[in-house]
C-alpha cells in the first residue's frame, strides 16, 4: 500500500466519524457566559451592601492600625427629609459637613431600618460633623414632659441644671425673657459604665467619647430642648478621629438652640 492509499483511507475514516462533538467557537460562547454570570453575581451582591446602609470598611476612614473597624453610618436615613442640609443652614458655613447619622447603627449595631426613633421636633436626629480629618457629632432632641416624667420616675428635670452637686462643670444658666430657661455646661471624655454621665448614658461602654458641650433649653410647655455638641467618639466602629473642639462653640450652640426651627411646629 502506497502513500497516496494510506491518505485516502484516512481521509474517508474521518469522513465517517462525522463532525467534533465542540467546537472552537463553542468554546468561547460558552467561556464568556460563565464570565457574565460571575460579573452579574458581584454586581448583585455589591447593591445588597449599598442597600443595606451600612458600609463595613475594615482598615478606612477612621479604623486603626490596632484593628479598629469603620462603619460609614446611612446618610439621610428613612424619613430624615433632608434633614441635614435643613440643619446645616442654621450653622456657620466653616462648622465642616454635616451627615445624618445613627448611634443605634453606629454604637449598637442595629438594622438600619429598625433604628428609626419617634421624632417630636422637625430636626431631632444624631449628625456627624467632619472637619479637619475628625469627626465629632451634632444630637438634637425635643423630650416631651411624659418622656422626662418616664425617665426620672415622676420627679422632673431639676429648675437649676448648674446646682453644685449637679456635677456640671462650667456650667451657665440663663433666665430669658419669655420664660425659657438655657442651661449650658461641659463635659469631660468618658469611658466605662461607671464613667458614663447622665448625658452619655443611651451609648454604652464600647467607646470613649471625647469632651462635649450639652445644652438643655427649657420651654413653657414643659417640653425640653436638649443638645449635644461633642468631638465625638473613638473605639469600636467610629468614624474618625475625635476633633480638637466640638463642631460648635459655646456662643455657637447657644444661637442654634435659639433657633425657632428646632422646635416642634404648633
Amino acid at each position: 500500500m502506497d502513500t497516496t492509499e494510506v491518505r485516502t483511507l484516512l481521509g474517508r475514516a474521518v469522513e465517517e466519524a462525522g463532525q467534533p462533538s465542540f467546537s472552537t467557537d463553542a468554546v468561547y460562547a460558552k467561556a464568556s457566559r460563565i464570565r457574565w454570570r460571575r460579573r452579574a453575581v458581584v454586581s448583585g451582591a455589591a447593591l445588597a451592601v449599598v442597600a443595606a446602609g451600612a458600609v463595613v470598611v475594615p482598615g478606612m476612614a477612621g479604623g486603626r492600625e490596632s484593628g479598629g473597624t469603620s462603619v460609614a453610618a446611612p446618610v439621610e436615613l428613612t424619613g430624615g427629609s433632608g434633614q441635614a442640609k435643613k440643619l446645616a443652614k442654621l450653622l456657620p458655613p466653616a462648622v465642616g459637613e454635616i451627615e445624618q447619622v445613627s448611634w443605634a447603627v453606629l454604637v449598637k449595631q442595629a438594622d438600619a431600618k429598625h433604628a428609626e426613633e419617634p421624632h417630636v421636633g422637625p430636626l431631632d436626629g444624631q449628625y456627624a460633623v467632619r472637619r479637619d480629618g475628625g469627626v465629632g457629632y451634632l444630637h438634637i432632641r425635643i423630650m416631651t414632659g411624659e418622656y422626662i416624667d418616664a425617665k426620672t420616675g415622676g420627679k422632673g428635670m431639676p429648675d437649676d441644671l448648674c446646682q453644685p452637686d449637679s456635677g456640671h462643670s462650667d456650667c451657665v444658666r440663663e433666665q430669658l425673657p419669655d420664660g425659657r430657661v438655657l442651661t449650658i455646661w461641659q463635659e469631660g471624655a468618658t469611658a466605662g459604665p461607671g464613667l458614663v454621665s447622665p448625658s452619655m448614658s443611651p451609648i454604652g461602654a464600647s467607646q470613649t467619647w471625647g469632651p462635649e458641650l450639652v445644652g438643655r433649653l427649657t420651654l413653657p410647655d414643659g417640653q425640653v430642648l436638649a443638645a449635644r455638641d461633642s468631638t465625638g467618639f473613638e473605639g469600636k466602629n467610629e468614624l474618625g478621629p475625635l476633633l480638637k473642639t466640638p463642631p460648635l462653640s459655646r456662643e455657637q450652640l447657644r444661637e442654634l438652640m435659639l433657633r425657632p426651627e428646632l422646635l416642634p411646629r404648633k
